[in-house]
């Protein structure tokens, strides 16, 4: 088995867009689905709009969701102890660049959160990101 990607449900697809190709990430695809199929499969009544972009950074796929037909629930702030996916760390080579660059796209850096190689996020939906300085690698690349 293999990691395909990762999800992410967002308000606005093209700020989020423009979010994470500031942070460096490439689109690989942007596409509609049908709604028949898309319903099924996530359990949500039609009509559901979905555009999807696919997103790559290395061999990393990041999958912004847009439902247009479904506005979103409220949504609470994240917490790190709350059961479900935490965050995202994003590998940096600069982290004070990649701060700024948050900062200029619409997310918000939390301060109080930088230990000097890392520093927590939020994109412009409120989801937790990390950003890792590059030469702390917790698992090292596989060969």
């Amino acid at each position: 088995m293999t990691v395909n990607h990762v999800g992410l449900c967002v308000r606005d697809l093209d700020r989020s867009r423009r979010f994470y190709e500031a942070l460096g990430f490439e689109e690989a695809l942007e596409m509609s689905v049908p709604d028949e199929p898309m319903a099924r499969l996530v359990r949500l009544d039609t009509p559901v709009g979905l555009r999807a972009v696919y997103l790559t950074l290395g061999s990393f796929v990041l999958e912004l969701l847009h439902f247009a037909e479904q506005a979103p629930p409220p949504r609470d702030t994240r917490v790190m102890n709350e059961v479900g996916l935490t965050h995202l760390s994003i590998g940096v080579d600069d982290l004070a660049a990649a701060s700024a660059t948050v900062d200029g796209n619409g997310g918000e850096v939390l301060a109080d959160t930088d230990v000097g190689v890392a520093v927590m996020v939020r994109d412009p939906d409120g989801q937790l990101l990390e950003l890792l300085d590059n030469r702390y690698r917790p698992v090292p690349p596989p060969t």
